[in-house]
């Protein structure tokens, strides 16, 4: 529990002081196991990770899949604040849609040179809450700017029936 008083740390902040500890130890395996088996490694550890912290997320939710999934953005969504910059194409009653224009975390990691944890770390989360929403919410996505694009396309579905 939060107490009103107390100042929530943005997610890009804490994704950055993650990222002060995670990339010297991927720096470290890479050279102690190469590139690829590192790689591996690091992904086995930490999409699992990252997917529990949001299902815990949603575990603490009540309601339907739907209005979970509808929670957990609202607790998640001013932590992000204006670090991502959305232009929404429709969002109705069948579905969401926008493309990410912004992404202060893609910068970031691909200042960092370390795109792939970003992608683990930030890219992911969202099939991982789209998932607390199932069967209702369905996620696809066809890019990232994280993965070299010029914008995210999200594109939510809900089946409500």
């Amino acid at each position: 529990m939060i107490d009103n008083n107390e100042k929530l740390i943005t997610l890009f902040d804490e994704v950055k002081l993650q990222a002060q500890i995670l990339v010297p130890l991927i720096n470290e395996l890479r050279i102690e196991l190469g590139k690829q088996k590192a790689d591996e490694l690091i992904g086995k550890v930490i999409r699992p990770y990252v997917r529990s912290v949001y299902h815990k997320i949603g575990e603490r939710k009540t309601g339907e899949p739907f209005e979970k999934w509808g929670k957990v953005w609202d607790e998640i969504r001013p932590r992000i604040g204006n670090d991502v910059e959305r232009e929404y194409i429709r969002n109705n009653d069948s579905g969401r849609e926008y493309n990410v224009k912004r992404c202060r975390f893609a910068e970031f990691f691909k200042e960092i040179g370390e795109p792939e944890l970003g992608k683990m770390l930030m890219c992911d989360f969202d099939y991982y809450i789209a998932e607390i929403g199932e069967p209702t919410v369905e996620l696809t996505r066809t890019q990232t700017i994280m993965e070299g694009a010029d914008h995210c396309d999200f594109c939510y579905r809900f089946n409500k029936e």
